[in-house]
């Protein structure tokens, strides 16, 4: 399954070279994660209200070439690898209208409990085979 979400570059993403600043992509990468878990017929505020939490511990971004303000881009995210403790979910971005390839990241997410702020030895099965089967779409 291929989630994609555009977005276009405002000037707050931007740096004084006129281009997208780093960080602004992981903001941008959360919102991805978060429309993947919502397709997927999972509600962030029921997971958390029963004290299931993903956070994010681990990201990797390669950066290709530079997005620049009023860009529209397209942020294509797949899970790549689901684990009884962990998911993982890659993200490329393009510029919509010449395809150009932007950045290529990787993030990996932990299911947790809430309360204890420990992994489970094993997320709950619901969610498991979810994210399971986003993966044979």
């Amino acid at each position: 399954m291929e989630y994609i979400q555009e977005i276009r570059v405002l000037y707050s993403d931007t740096d004084s070279y006129g281009v997208v600043w780093h960080g602004a992509y992981t903001k941008w990468f959360e919102a991805a994660r978060v429309g993947v878990v919502e397709s997927l017929g999972l509600k962030l505020e029921e997971l958390e209200a029963n004290n299931v939490l993903f956070p994010v511990v681990e990201m990797n971004i390669r950066y290709k070439s530079s997005a620049k303000m009023n860009e529209r881009i397209l942020i294509k995210t797949t899970v790549s690898e689901v684990k009884p403790v962990s998911i993982s979910f890659e993200h490329k971005v393009y510029e919509k209208n010449t395809n150009t390839l932007r950045v290529i990241a990787h993030t990996t997410i932990v299911v947790t409990d809430g309360k204890t702020g420990k992994m489970f030895r094993r997320m709950p099965e619901d969610i498991y085979s979810k994210f399971i089967s986003a993966i044979n779409k």
